[in-house]
């Protein structure tokens, strides 16, 4: 490849397909990269909106890690408000529509990559299109809400969907003084990401700390002439003044018909290790791919942005002429909410029991940090581990402080496939403000059998 001008094609502009163009561009500096963004805006890190709207910071564009300016100095061209309509596999080109001027054109290239993400999904609920009813993806959702947030009109917020977003944004409402209720449709919240054990735990903060939680509780209308005041479930009939829904997210990829394109039930495109799709010169990375799990070696859907990130780089590699492979992610993930913080990475028992793998698991309850400097709080962690061989496979620790980052330790151990005897002899910083003699991460790996 190396002296060939590659003309290279990347559909989405966010976190995967911004980290593919450069790097490929740096990879190999003849690549001809156009990247084709629907937005007026690229590299737009969205996990930042809860704590935009939660008025922890006051500049939206320090969520937006680059200008279309910066990659233009890289030789990359950014072509905005531009989306693409259909893909040609054998011919080898797209179509795509000036959103300005409402033309369409056909672009060919000798390279793709399909990074256009997700979309919120919007449950089966009547009256969606009343005014405050929102969902929490892009710069005009977090504007919006952090207005809403500021008007002493909104007294009562609902959130519909207890996952990461929905958790996150709730906590932020509760913070500037509302009145928060959480419905969701599932028996407990985060039940994709976290054991039963822990979820328990995370319902309790909520309750506590007064935010309405309702769980196996469908939405089924909102009610309201021009803007919504009430919401309708299978369980009754609630009074609010803002809705914001976050009931999960879809792939883009419904306009590539395409069957040769492999994809899961949900949509997402399926690659390997390098990023390569089952179509010849086409890759895909971010909310609309999957990425390989590390621990089962299979493909998985993780729309997180470690993982955008991570294996965007690894096509922009792959687009520059060079070969490299992501070994593989593992979910890993953490979330704030009233008085703990949580985190997870690897499998769980549900995910743990549907790959076949026969494994044990241990619960302990321990400390953060000494009890004679101040600041000691209770953690919880949970290990996942074979059976026989006691291979860590998953983990999750929640506590008031000091919890999440300690699953980065989890995270490396899975990673490395250490077992819990290593985990509980591993050398682990020890210093009375920060942790005990041994870690509660030793403690767990010690205590498993």
């Amino acid at each position: 490849m190396e002296g060939l001008v590659m003309r290279t094609i990347i559909i989405g502009a966010t976190a995967a397909g911004t980290s593919a163009a450069a790097k490929a561009k740096r990879t190999n500096p003849d690549l001809d990269i156009t990247l084709y963004e629907k937005r007026d805006y690229v590299s737009f890190g969205a996990c930042g909106l809860p704590y935009f709207v939660g008025e922890h910071f006051e500049d939206p564009n320090q969520m937006i890690a680059r200008t279309p300016e910066k990659f233009a100095q890289q030789g990359i061209d950014i072509a905005l408000e531009h989306e693409v309509l259909s893909v040609d596999f054998d011919a080898q080109t797209i179509v795509v529509r000036d959103l300005k001027t409402n033309q369409d054109r056909t672009e060919s290239y000798d390279q793709l990559m399909l990074a256009t993400g997700a979309t919120a999904v919007m449950p089966p609920i009547k009256n969606v299109d009343l005014k405050n009813v929102y969902h929490l993806r892009t710069m005009a959702d977090g504007q919006a809400l952090r207005e809403l947030g500021q008007d002493p009109k909104v007294q009562s917020v609902t959130v519909i969907g207890a996952g990461f977003i929905g958790l996150e944004i709730a906590e932020e409402f509760h913070q500037l003084g509302k009145q928060v209720r959480v419905i969701q449709l599932e028996d407990r919240i985060l039940p994709l990401a976290f054991d039963p054990e822990l979820t328990d735990m995370f319902a309790d903060d909520l309750r506590d700390n007064g935010i309405e939680l309702h769980l196996s509780e469908a939405v089924q209308a909102l009610e309201g002439t021009v803007q919504v005041t009430g919401i309708v479930t299978d369980k009754g009939q609630y009074a609010t003044d803002l809705v914001i829904v976050a009931a999960g997210i879809r792939p883009n990829t419904q306009f590539i018909t395409d069957d040769r394109l492999k994809k899961l039930p949900n949509g997402a495109i399926i690659v390997d290790q390098a990023g390569r799709t089952s179509i010849e010169n086409v890759y895909a990375a971010g909310d609309n791919a999957t990425v390989i799990n590390s621990v089962t070696n299979q493909p998985m859907y993780s729309a997180l942005a470690t993982g955008a990130n991570k294996l965007g780089r690894i096509v922009g590699t792959n687009l520059g002429g060079q070969a490299a492979q992501l070994p593989g992610m593992l979910n890993s993930a953490g979330v704030k909410l009233i008085t703990l913080e949580a985190g997870r990475t690897g499998l769980t028992e549900k995910e743990a029991a549907e790959a076949g793998i026969d494994f044990s698991t241990v619960l302990i309850h321990d400390k953060n940090q000494t009890n004679y400097y101040p600041g000691q709080s209770d953690l919880t962690i949970k290990l996942i581990y074979t059976k026989t061989e006691h291979i860590l496979i998953g983990g999750q620790v929640v506590g008031q402080k000091d919890a999440v980052l300690r699953v980065d330790v989890l995270a490396t151990a899975i990673q490395a496939k250490m077992t819990t005897e290593q985990l509980g002899l591993l050398d682990l910083v020890y210093a009375p403000p920060f942790a005990r003699t041994w870690d509660a991460l030793n403690v767990a790996g010690n205590v498993a059998h």
